[in-house]
């Protein structure tokens, strides 16, 4: 999030980060994108139980009152429902620390290790109903070095999932101008 709301200080940066919404209270987040005059908002999830849609519906009315164009999800580590990803289909995107399709979910420093595999990497994908299943909008590659733990390849990883996130944010802002224009 931090890497997005520095790049939209160029000028030339199609998009324009005016509301950081959090499922966790005290999210450090929160203070970073008030600090980037953005609005921060947490909405607790826990209230809400197993309810996921009820959840989802307070974010929307959230979003809808901000006049959101596109959700980015950065560090929102929750499963959506088909309602909330339909209400926001081809724009919304997610970053996975991972060259998908391989390893969608969880431990995938692990699984690449594991598969041995030469290199990692992160993903920017357009959220679909499917965890991390949609069209890849960008990748960047890591090399799996001998000795790598998953927690060093997370380390290794990290500042290129930084440095390609606002490109790919970029690249989706643009496919969602141009679909609009038609």
């Amino acid at each position: 999030m931090s890497s997005i709301l520095d790049a939209a200080k160029q000028p030339d940066y199609p998009v324009r980060p005016h509301l950081v919404l959090s499922n966790r209270p005290g999210a450090a987040g929160l203070t970073h994108a008030s600090k980037a005059g953005a609005a921060a908002i947490a909405i607790d999830h826990k209230p809400f139980g197993k309810d996921r849609e009820a959840f989802e519906r307070a974010m929307q009315s959230v979003l809808v009152e901000h006049d959101t164009e596109m959700v980015i999800l950065a560090g929102f580590m929750r499963i959506l429902t088909p309602w909330f990803v339909n209400q926001w289909a081809r724009r919304m995107i997610n970053i996975h620390p991972s060259l998908l399709p391989k390893y969608p979910g969880l431990n995938t420093h692990q699984r690449a290790i594991d598969a041995g595999d030469a290199e990692a990497g992160c993903s920017v994908h357009w959220v679909t109903e499917g965890v991390d299943e949609g069209d890849v909008i960008a990748q960047a590659r890591v090399p799996i070095r001998p000795g790598d733990t998953a927690e060093l390849l997370a380390e290794r990883v990290l500042p290129t999932e930084h440095e390609l996130y606002p490109k790919a944010v970029q690249l989706a802002a643009h496919d969602i101008l141009a679909r609009n224009q038609v």
